[in-house]
């Protein structure tokens, strides 16, 4: 991508005038800017002027979204546009920070003087420039190393109502998994997880390969899902460096919604409950700029969450989450409410590329333990009755024996690292006591 540093522009600029303002929608007349662009109106003296992104436009008028809030905008204000449209300063100057939608620092550090520049909505690749997921991925996870092993490249969601262990999920995945740099967006989450994550991920050594983009909850729309789309512009760009690139968006659900204000502002009709056409789109478009380049050699491994509302596995965002990544991992609230965290639900779980990855004794260990797992889970009602009859059903019957054994396996505790041979090797000692039980 080209430098920012460019000669001068004395060219005269366009104004325009503010001549609508619905909500966070404000209608502009006589500036025909591009959408994508950043603009500011004049402000009173000794105020900021109030930022906005042209989003449509409509009857001769730009429509734009605020960044911020309405109060002090004024009818018939000047409007100026700022910068290039759709375009971001990125670089290796964000490595170690914290900034927001804009990338501007929100860590209370020195301004960021980033020298490069990249495409908002990412550089297109012809479809055979992404190279295929060939090499396992191991993100520190015992159950997830084992029984759904991930491959550097892979597009994965963790899905799971709120409150049931995704923020932590996170947190061990940040910790244990093998990678070069690391770019975490939160978007509409807490602004207190912004700092509690600082205090827990931006610290020694792990603080200079890691860059966080946070947007929180009380944000406009447009900088939820700019955000979401500036740190994957980051993590594009390290991956053209040829690195090894984990991408944590946290998350996916609320970037959709995000999507969905702003589709509906612009008058777009809602359909699949709610949710116009055009929010479910940019999720596919967002999640299809992970993956490995042929071109750089490097990859982008992107976790994404997935809050499913109301614990709804049919939500529009969860079911169009699910058919575009390439596995997800599900968490019950059922399981946690039992005490054993992560509260893995592995039937309900898959890995698309686990088959392409792994030896043929890991995969046969691996549906084998699967199948233990779902047989107790399926007859849980049945067994908690004192229904059942020991020799009913054998694979049952061993999934009673080895009780004791997969639940150690499936929990882990929160600080604790556990690689993808190790994670195997017990899989295959707990399968081994299962084929030398009577």
């Amino acid at each position: 991508m080209r430098s920012a540093a460019s000669a001068l522009d004395f060219a005269p600029r366009r104004l325009g005038r503010i001549v609508s303002c619905d909500g966070g929608l404000i209608g502009v007349s006589g500036l025909d800017a591009p959408i994508g662009t950043l603009c500011r109106a004049e402000a009173a003296p000794g105020h900021e002027a109030p930022a906005a992104e042209v989003i449509g436009f409509r009857g001769g008028l730009s429509l734009m979204m605020l960044l911020g809030d309405t109060v002090r905008l004024q009818p018939g204000a000047l409007v100026r546009a700022e910068g290039h449209p759709g375009i971001v300063r990125v670089g290796e100057d964000f490595l170690g920070r914290a900034v927001d939608a804009l990338g501007r620092p929100i860590d209370g550090l020195a301004p960021l003087k980033a020298s490069q520049e990249w495409p908002l909505d990412g550089v297109r690749e012809m479809t055979l420039d992404r190279a295929s997921v060939i090499e396992p991925f191991d993100c520190g996870i015992r159950a997830i190393n084992a029984l759904a092993t991930l491959g550097v490249g892979q597009r994965v969601g963790i899905i799971a109502g709120s409150g049931v262990g995704k923020s932590t999920l996170l947190d061990m995945v940040l910790r244990g998994s093998e990678c070069d740099i690391v770019v975490v967006g939160l978007i509409g989450e807490r602004a207190r997880e912004v700092s509690d994550f600082i205090g827990r991920h931006m610290r020694g050594e792990r603080r200079r390969r890691t860059v966080l983009v946070a947007v929180p909850s009380d944000h406009a729309a447009n900088l939820r899902l700019r955000g979401a789309q500036f740190a994957t512009s980051l993590a594009e760009y390290y991956r053209a460096q040829g690195k090894r690139v984990l991408l944590v968006l946290d998350s996916l659900t609320r970037v959709a919604h995000a999507a969905r204000e702003l589709a509906l502002s612009l008058g777009e009709t809602g359909a699949w409950r709610g949710y116009p056409p055009s929010s479910l789109a940019v999720l596919t478009k967002l999640i299809e700029r992970a993956g490995n380049s042929h071109r750089s050699g490097g990859s982008i491994t992107g976790i994404y969450s997935v809050l499913a509302d109301g614990d709804d596995q049919t939500d529009p965002v969860v079911d169009t989450a699910r058919a575009i990544l390439d596995g997800h991992i599900v968490l019950s609230r059922e399981i946690a409410r039992r005490g054993r965290y992560p509260a893995f639900d592995m039937p309900a779980s898959l890995s698309r590329v686990m088959a392409d990855l792994v030896d043929p004794d890991h995969r046969r260990n691996a549906d084998a333990l699967r199948a233990l797992i779902a047989a107790h889970e399926s007859n849980r009602d049945l067994l908690m009755m004192g229904a059942y009859r020991a020799g009913s059903d054998p694979l049952l019957d061993r999934a009673l024996a080895l009780q004791g054994p997969i639940e150690a396996f499936l929990s882990q505790e929160q600080f604790d690292r556990i690689s993808l041979g190790e994670s195997v090797a017990t899989m295959a000692g707990i399968m081994e006591t299962t084929d030398a039980a009577p």
